[in-house]
């Protein structure tokens, strides 16, 4: 049953807006990363911050959960869309700072791909939880379709990657390195279909 509108907290679905614009901006920033491949460390650095803005709308969120007795949603499903939002900011400042911590001399070709596919991920979850509040399935059940086609053409490029880094072309030490920025990217590209599934079962839950 859809909540009245009085029954509704705005402060939750702020900041999930808030959370999903943070993700984007980090991808964003990841992005720009790759493509100018200087001063890595301190756009690795940037990308930190958005994680560190991040862990903080996160801690918000369960403090007003702790507080708040009306919640526009079930608690359960809050704080489940909160972690979720916190696990992809995670891999994304994980994933700038394995390119210093590894020393990569350049990204690689599937790296960019990820990354783009990542961005475009982000961009459809930050419409979307602007778009939350509504809890409209005609509106919203576009992104999770379309965020499990990009999660599928990811998987493609994860799938080639692979394939690529252990052609035998390469030393075994830079396919390492290589490997956990790819599953890392992976990783973050998989938290935001997560991200989709808990959006979906709430908003079925309520339409």
């Amino acid at each position: 049953m859809r909540l009245k509108i009085s029954q509704r907290t705005d402060a939750f679905f702020e900041l999930f807006s808030k959370s999903a614009v943070n993700i984007r901006e980090a991808v964003a920033l990841l992005r720009d990363l790759v493509d100018d491949y200087r001063d890595v460390e301190l756009k690795a650095r940037r990308i930190q911050e958005r994680e560190h803005d991040g862990d903080e709308i996160t801690h918000d969120v369960i403090r007003r959960l702790n507080t708040t007795f009306i919640t526009p949603m079930d608690r359960e499903d809050i704080y489940t869309l909160a972690t979720a939002l916190d696990d992809v900011l995670d891999a994304v400042e994980e994933a700038a700072d394995v390119f210093v911590l590894h020393n990569i001399v350049e990204p690689k070709p599937w790296m960019i791909q990820q990354i783009e596919v990542l961005l475009h991920a982000a961009e459809q979850t930050e419409h979307a939880l602007a778009a939350l509040p509504s809890l409209d399935r005609t509106r919203l059940e576009p992104y999770w379709i379309e965020i499990n086609r990009l999660e599928n053409e990811g998987d493609r490029v994860f799938r080639r990657a692979v394939a690529e880094m252990f052609s035998g072309d390469y030393k075994a030490m830079d396919v390492l390195k290589w490997k956990e920025v790819t599953e890392t990217l992976e990783e973050a590209l998989d938290g935001l279909e997560n991200v989709a599934n808990v959006v979906e079962s709430v908003v079925l839950k309520y339409a």
